[in-house]
């Protein structure tokens, strides 16, 4: 009890210095670890077992790492190996791997054995596994003579193979002296062990070549042991042809047997497995027919998840083998004789295994830690401590260190404590080795981070300062804002062990320059973060899904917000792919435009706007709609007299649902070649059955109708003929109306192609007086008019139709009342009067005529009426002639005739109307209106004299209306929505103008004129006066009207036109000329032209005229009235006399203008008065 008791004091103790322990880590920092002095670390080694090839060099591996760099040693069987002294053996530099070569002799079998590697430095010593070395073997087949194997039909039978113990074990196979796998099944099968198992022999099985191949991995060859001959007695003779898999004897008689184990013998077997492997059981039986093998486990069940069964069900297999699967395992063999049962008791065994790996301990001088080592397995592993490779019991004793069991605890560490510690935990089944090393270090507070970093942050978000730092002891760290107050930790800031500082929602007050400071015994390390907060960038106006329809032009509108002192870039991606921007998409700072949308366009869209710190993202669909695909394979069914079922297919409708089927349809006889509509469907059906006419020849056609409109039209359906049919439509439209006094035209609308029905349509028409009892007149016609000759004046007839053809008549119409034709009305209306006379308006009265003195349809009472004069002088007005119609029955008719024109004199009569005539006038009546109120004034312009004052004209009413007795203004000022106080102004009617001073120049005015009569203030004119601004005005009239005007427009012309003349002659000095050659000859004669426009070419030799000495066209006179020769004349130009050139370079002969004698002697004797002379001289 009292040793109990001490145990979990202990177990206590250690776990209270654990709590108290300060282990560091280490950061992976170049610059760190270069200074970190740290005992050796096994990085790599080879496998415990270490199979090697005979034909290849041994590499046994083993690298570690340290500071200092470790030198390596090694062990072989438990003594060191001298490396340096074996000629075959080499180690890697800066490693401790041996390379052992055998290109100058040696066998590689002399080097078997167990070898372990030690790394040494200044800090300690590690070690690797034990590696044993082994050389893969590959022994030869015994040779052997095999006697042929005879066996009876339906016996069991065991091929053995036995192949030679290799290393590793070698692969085993069956094969024929062809190299062709035995053929293997439910009855014939391949063992674990090799051997090849009959559950029982047929006769086909005889042949002399089942031969066992052995396959050795490493040398990667293949042994072939010699081959067994088989051959099967049999009581029947064998028949090939009889064979068959579900009677494999052929009908023969063999004796059957019930099943037997092959293997394993005898009724239970024990198998023990380690823990991780896979376990194979296997049972295989003997017997007729074959048995069939069964797994089940005893108490349990199979572990369904890690269990596979193979080889026809004759193994099974269990992976990741566990301590649960320990038990015992059934395998159950039964065919319908009977069952047999083997029972296989598993065991599972385990090498050691971690539970608790030992790991390195970093601690400061004066630190606690622990190393822990706990593995289990089964048996229970010891375990063992060594110190840099001696067995912790036999090293130099630790004050600071405490052996516990599994665990050594150490206590106020110091410097020279560093040591590499391996833990051995070993039992009968294998062993685990661990290296952990204790490292004791003391290192000035060092900061790891970049230096001064400037950190932007979203507005909101929470945000991390990381100040990663590293010392022994464990430094201290705070953190500090602006260099001000104590150090941050608590309401929104929360400090971490490794050195970050956490802001949870970072504010703009957060922006400014935070230090963090390491401090420890050693010292102090500082470093600072710049904090900038800055506003998220934000998808503001989102684009939104969007159809449309192919070939037009779709806008994504993405409109972005963004930090104004980040560099934002917005781009778009389709599918979550880059668009490329050319030619037809277009992409601006808010939108991205798709024009001339096709099907590769759709997709999904995404606006994604970027920053060196945020970014934010939306997305739009973009669908197109097409027109749809028009329908397919349009068939006929169901064929009736009048109607046929048509089916068709629907085509693609592109994203577009259709809404409707249009049914058209072609025929042969009234129009051919013109389809027409038949009905409309929902776009649902695609079956629907068609209302048909008959005597048509059909063919139809399916157009599909979609939001973006409407397809191609279907190929043409089969054609079908509808059989004929008499008429089934009343001919509309009929009707009897006179067109001459004596006859009445019968018409009626003719029926369509498709309601003839049949051929040869005509319409039978019948007639009589109305109410008589006379017998029915008929015609029977093709057109669609019969006259009625003949009759009486307007007389009521009763009339139908109907519609025939060659197969029968149509249904007749109801009867329709028709007349005759009309005449002149003979009676007049008689005592035309009025009463109630007033301006504008007078109440008619007259006496009716009689009925039958209409002649007709009575229409109307038609007043006409014209003004005949005006009581107000002078005035000019129109006497056209109106008229008002009354329609009216009663005895003793009035109206109203209204529009009359005040204060005028007017005249009218009265006639009665049909719809064809009008009778004879009544008695003229002359009456004349009241005077009223006048219209507004004809004009009224409103004008600024001066900057204090406004001048008003206007002019008299077109219709006075009565005697003007003057004229009222009203005007008030209007600033705005407020009006001033009005004014009013009267004038007489002679005053048509006004002048307002202005007391505010700056004032606008509502200015509201009328004319007054006798009976008041007539229609008002309203203007507003127009802003004039502060500038000084003087009368605005009409510029073009004034005198002053007019005399400066004619100087400039006169001017323009004086210039024009003195151009024109500066032009002409260099123009046409009597041409001489190039001699300086006298000017020839002017050329005389013939009466047919030609030119008469003159012979230079010939004496010259007197014109000879005149002027030339153009040239310029001096003073001295001889002729100045143009200095660019082109004379000098001229090739002897012959060949001449005009101004623009044309070959002409020799030429001259010809003048009137009497106009050159005019212009000699006057030169000196004469004004083109005297411009000549001012040119």
């Amino acid at each position: 009890m009292m040793r109990r008791g001490s145990h979990w004091a202990l177990a206590f103790m250690s776990l209270l210095l654990w709590r108290q322990s300060a282990t560091i880590e280490v950061p992976n920092d170049p610059k760190i670890l270069a200074d970190l002095k740290q005992p050796p670390t096994i990085t790599k080694q080879s496998v415990k077992d270490y199979i090697v090839d005979p034909r290849d060099n041994i590499i046994i591996e083993c690298e570690a790492k340290g500071n200092p760099v470790p030198t390596f040693s090694w062990r072989r069987n438990g003594k060191f190996f001298n490396t340096v002294k074996d000629l075959r053996v080499t180690m890697r530099k800066r490693s401790g791997t041996l390379e052992i070569g055998f290109r100058n002799g040696g066998r590689p079998e002399d080097y078997e054995g167990e070898y372990q590697c030690f790394a040494t430095n200044d800090h300690g010593v590690a070690m690797s596994n034990k590696i044993l070395l082994r050389v893969s073997k590959a022994p030869l087949w015994p040779k052997e003579v095999l006697e042929p194997v005879v066996v009876s039909e339906g016996s069991s039978l065991v091929l053995p193979c036995n192949p030679p113990p290799g290393l590793p074990p070698p692969f085993t196979f069956w094969m024929s002296s062809m190299m062709i796998p035995i053929r293997q099944d439910k009855r014939v099968s391949m063992g674990l062990n090799g051997d090849m198992y009959f559950s029982n022999v047929v006769a086909q099985d005889a042949q002399n070549d089942y031969s066992c191949n052995a396959r050795f991995l490493f040398t990667h060859t293949i042994q072939q042991k010699n081959p067994f001959t088989l051959k099967v007695l049999t009581n029947d003779p064998y028949n090939d042809t009889s064979y068959n898999d579900s009677d494999p004897y052929g009908g023969r008689k063999v004796a059957e047997s019930t099943p037997t184990f092959l293997t394993p013998s005898g009724s239970e077997s024990s198998k023990m497995v380690l823990r991780d492997q896979q376990l194979l059981l296997e049972c295989i039986a003997a017997g007729l027919p074959t048995p069939a093998i069964k797994w089940f486990k005893k108490g349990g069940d199979l572990p369904a998840q890690k269990v596979k069964f193979e080889n026809y069900n004759k193994t099974m297999k269990i992976v990741a083998v566990s301590e649960e699967d320990t038990g015992e395992y059934v395998c159950m063999a039964t065919n319908h004789l009977g069952s047999i049962r083997h029972s296989i008791f598993v065991q599972v065994k385990a090498a050691p295994y971690w539970l608790d790996k030992p790991t390195n301990l970093v601690l400061a001088p004066e630190a606690n830690g622990r190393l822990v080592c706990r593995a289990n397995g089964n048996p229970k592993p010891s375990i063992r401590w060594l110190v840099n490779g001696i067995p912790i019991n036999s090293s130099l004793p630790d004050p600071s260190r405490q052996l516990m069991g599994d665990t050594i605890i150490f206590r106020s560490v110091q410097m020279g404590s560093s040591a590499v510690y391996q833990c051995n935990a070993s039992n009968q089944h294998g062993y685990l080795l661990a290296n952990a090393f204790v490292s004791v270090i003391d290192m000035r507070p060092r900061i790891l981070g970049p230096k001064n970093q400037l950190i932007k942050v979203i507005e909101n978000n929470r945000t991390f300062l990381d100040c990663p730092f590293f010392g022994s002891p464990i430094p201290d760290l705070r953190w500090f804002k602006n260099g001000q107050g104590s150090g941050l930790d608590g309401g929104h800031y929360r400090a971490y062990v490794n050195g970050s500082l956490e802001i949870q929602r970072a504010r703009a007050q957060d922006e400014g320059t935070y230090t963090c400071v390491a401090s420890s015994i050693l010292g102090m390390a500082e470093n600072q973060v710049r904090l900038e907060v800055k506003e998220p960038s934000r998808i503001v106006g989102a684009p939104e899904h969007q159809s449309a329809i192919r070939g037009s032009t779709a806008r994504f509108d993405c409109k972005v917000k963004f930090d104004p002192s980040l560099a934002a870039t917005v781009t778009w991606t389709k599918d979550d792919k880059p668009i490329h921007l050319g030619w037809r998409l277009r992409k601006d700072e808010e939108s991205l435009t798709v024009p001339n949308v096709n099907e590769g366009d759709e997709g999904t869209y995404t606006c994604t706007v970027e920053t060196e710190i945020d970014r934010d993202s939306a997305s739009a669909r973009l669908t197109v709609l097409d027109l749809p695909d028009p329908p397919m394979d349009l068939e006929l069914s169901d064929p009736a007299a009048r109607s046929v079922r048509l089916t068709w297919i629907p085509g693609n409708d592109h994203r577009s649902p259709v809404t409707e089927f249009l049914v058209q349809f072609v025929e042969d006889r009234w129009e051919p070649g013109r389809w027409q509509d038949l009905a409309t469907y929902p776009g649902d059906l695609n079956s629907v059955i068609l209302q048909l006419a008959p005597f048509v020849n059909y063919q139809f056609r399916v157009i599909a109708i979609n939001q973006v409109g409407r397809s191609a039209a279907s190929r043409p359906s089969p054609q079908y003929q509808t059989s004929s049919a008499a008429p089934d439509v009343i001919p509309r439209g009929l009707r009897g109306w006179g067109s001459q006094k004596d006859n009445m035209e019968i018409t009626w609308e003719p029926l369509l192609d498709l309601e003839k029905n049949g051929p040869n349509l005509h319409y039978a028409v019948w007639w009589r007086r109305k109410d008589s009892d006379a017998e029915w007149s008929n015609v029977t016609t093709t057109g669609t008019k019969h006259v009625v000759h003949n009759t009486q004046t307007y007389v009521a007839y009763e009339m139908k139709i109907q519609a025939r053809n060659d197969l029968g008549a149509g249904p007749e119409s109801n009867v329709v009342i028709g007349h005759s034709g009309e005449d002149r009305p003979t009676g007049a209306p008689t005592e035309l009067r009025l009463s109630k006379v007033d301006s504008t308006k007078a109440n008619v009265h007259w006496k009716p005529v009689k009925q039958e003195s209409v002649r007709g349809e009575f229409k109307e009472y038609r007043l006409h009426y014209w003004r005949e004069a005006s009581h107000v002088p002078a005035l000019v007005f129109s006497k056209e002639n109106k008229t008002k119609g009354f329609y009216t029955t009663v005895a003793e008719p009035s109206g109203i005739l209204s529009d009359l024109v005040p204060f005028s004199r007017y005249k009218m009569f009265m006639v009665v109307a049909n719809n064809g005539y009008q009778g004879p006038p009544s008695n003229t009546v002359e009456f004349s209106t009241k005077e009223g109120v006048p219209d507004a004034p004809s004009f009224f312009r409103i004008k600024r004299r001066g900057l204090d004052s406004i001048h008003l004209e206007w002019d008299k009413p077109l219709e006075p209306n009565g005697l003007l007795i003057g004229y009222q203004l009203k005007y008030q000022t209007a600033n705005g929505s407020r009006e001033g106080r009005p004014r009013v102004e009267t004038f007489l009617p002679n005053v048509t103008e006004f002048t307002l001073r202005l007391p505010d120049r700056s004032s606008r005015y509502n200015f509201y004129l009328s004319a007054l009569t006798q009976v008041g203030a007539g229609e008002v004119f309203a203007e507003e006066s127009p802003f004039f601004g502060n500038e000084a005005y003087i009368d605005q009239v009409d510029i073009a009207t004034q005198g002053w005007f007019i005399g400066l427009m004619c100087a400039i012309a006169l001017i323009i036109l004086i210039l024009l003349i003195v151009c024109f002659i500066k032009r002409s000095r260099g123009g046409k000329y009597p041409v001489r050659d190039k001699k300086d000859l006298p000017l020839d004669s002017v050329d005389h032209k013939d009466p047919d426009g030609s030119f008469e070419y003159q012979n230079q030799n010939k004496n010259s005229s007197d014109e000879d000495n005149k002027p030339l066209q153009g040239s310029q006179t001096s003073l001295e009235g001889n002729v100045k020769e143009s200095d660019d004349s082109l004379v000098d130009y001229g090739e002897g006399g012959d060949g001449q050139f005009n101004e623009d370079g044309s070959f002409i002969g020799q030429y001259t203008v010809k003048k009137d004698k009497d106009e050159t002697e005019g212009n000699e004797s006057s030169e000196a008065t004469s004004p083109v002379n005297a411009i000549y001289s001012l040119a």
